[in-house]
């Protein structure tokens, strides 16, 4: 259910009432009996989860990117191993 913002225009009071959209608005005020007026108000708005961040849906150029980079990264440790094993045994 939403939650609409009201002001009264007697007592300039804000308040919050949780109602369905297909209910009518308040008329009055329940403090004063004054009437009062729906605001606009910004929207609840939470974030839950994955995939609410610019780089959670990167680009086909940045996937692109990213992939080459992992291989890149994946071919060393294969290749690093070997000549870092040969100079090893050459030290020894």
């Amino acid at each position: 259910m939403p939650t609409y913002e009201y002001q009264c225009d007697r007592c300039h009071r804000t308040f919050e009432a949780r109602q369905r959209i297909t209910d009518a608005p308040l008329e009055q005020c329940e403090t004063c009996g004054g009437p009062v007026r729906r605001l606009l108000a910004p929207t609840q708005f939470i974030l839950k989860g994955d995939g609410f961040y610019v780089n959670d849906y990167p680009s086909e150029s940045k996937k692109r990117a990213l992939d080459a980079e992992k291989k890149s990264a994946a071919a060393p440790t294969s290749e690093g191993s070997t000549p870092s094993s040969s100079s090893d045994s050459s030290s020894a």
